[in-house]
């Protein structure tokens, strides 16, 4: 499995510059997610990695050789397309053979490899039937078995789950995370939707306007983002934001906003008093509320919608003038249209440059 370097990687589409010259190292055998929103650049990323699109400038190295003048067939690639890409004419064994049979593969190998593999995706069954006979996940099954007889080196998803619906969208996270494990292969794949990106990823690259936010591990995105942008899309709920100022009192450093007045740990009190900025946002996951007001700070909210869910209540209130959404594992319902005291668990609240949405 070859390490992959993009270095001052950059695409432009006429005047528009779609990619900043990018630095970014792909290691062997890890599956490195890229995320962020769309028109982010990350599908732009695997498709000049695949070779389907041309660089502007900078160069990819597999194992310190430079690829980028390699045809998308020499380059040990195997590609998984968002929309399936698959012959209709075509039954699903002459489907998943089809680079095999251009390659002159001998046909014992390749029936022993498209057995292996739709036994692997429990897709033997449909090796007769054609694309038009089957489900959308088993369409996308096929696609996968498509790439992964190829053997190749290097693994590409094209947010492979994408046209699914939501349960089956669940279901095939796992089989992709099963097939990840039983495959020791480089993988990098693409997708919008951070729980994907968690649920999948050995490494999450956030980008965003084609730069990259941040990279690393899915706890380290989740407990240490950088800015604003990285804890906003990583974590599910989002987190909350709400504007505030660092106020200096009893000896302690607080953040105060409209409707709140809550003190920092003297670890993050210590970090943050240093700034010259007063003006802050303040960032709290929903996670990050108790029912009971005396296992943290106590703040104040008034209850606009109440979703009560047996081991766990999911609210939407109010602070502020601005919507808070707080996921409490209540023993009983609350009720929307009054005002709740919840506790804030302070070691896990973040702070964040108003201006630059640095995390301080």
């Amino acid at each position: 499995m070859p390490e992959i370097i993009f270095e001052k990687v950059a695409k432009s589409f006429g005047q528009v510059e779609v990619l900043p010259p990018l630095d970014l190292t792909l290691r062997d055998g890890e599956f490195t997610v890229l995320v962020g929103p769309s028109g982010c650049g990350k599908s732009t990323t695997l498709r000049i990695l695949a070779g389907l699109e041309t660089l502007s400038g900078g160069e990819i190295y597999f194992d310190g050789k430079p690829i980028s003048k390699l045809e998308p067939k020499d380059r040990d690639i195997a590609m998984v397309f968002q929309d399936y890409a698959l012959y209709p004419h075509m039954n699903i064994a002459r489907n998943m053979s089809f680079a095999l049979r251009l390659q002159r593969v001998p046909k014992a190998e390749i029936t022993t490899r498209v057995r292996g593999v739709a036994e692997m995706l429990n897709i033997a069954h449909l090796l007769e039937r054609k694309p038009a006979e089957l489900s959308g996940g088993q369409r996308q099954r096929v696609a996968m078995g498509r790439a992964l007889v190829r053997d190749a080196s290097t693994f590409l998803f094209d947010e492979p789950l994408s046209n699914l619906d939501a349960k089956l969208r669940a279901k095939m996270r796992t089989e992709l995370a099963e097939m990840r494990n039983s495959i020791d292969k480089s993988m990098v794949y693409v997708t919008h939707d951070q729980v994907e990106a968690m649920t999948l990823g050995d490494r999450i690259v956030v980008m965003s306007d084609g730069v990259i936010q941040q990279q690393g591990t899915p706890e380290e995105l989740f407990k240490t983002p950088v800015n604003r942008f990285v804890a906003g899309f990583i974590g599910s709920p989002t987190m909350n934001f709400i504007d505030g100022e660092l106020v200096d009192e009893q000896g302690r450093i607080w953040v105060r906003g409209e409707g709140y007045l809550l003190p920092l740990t003297d670890e993050m009190g210590a970090r943050v008093g240093r700034s010259e900025r007063r003006d802050v946002t303040l960032g709290i996951r929903p996670s990050s509320f108790t029912a009971d007001p005396t296992q943290g700070a106590p703040m104040e909210l008034a209850v606009v919608v109440s979703e009560y869910l047996g081991a766990q209540s999911v609210l939407v209130t109010r602070c502020g003038g601005v919507d808070i959404l707080v996921e409490t594992n209540s023993a009983a319902p609350i009720r929307s249209g009054g005002s709740e005291t919840f506790g804030v668990l302070t070691d896990e609240i973040m702070i964040f440059d108003k201006t630059t949405g640095q995390t301080l």
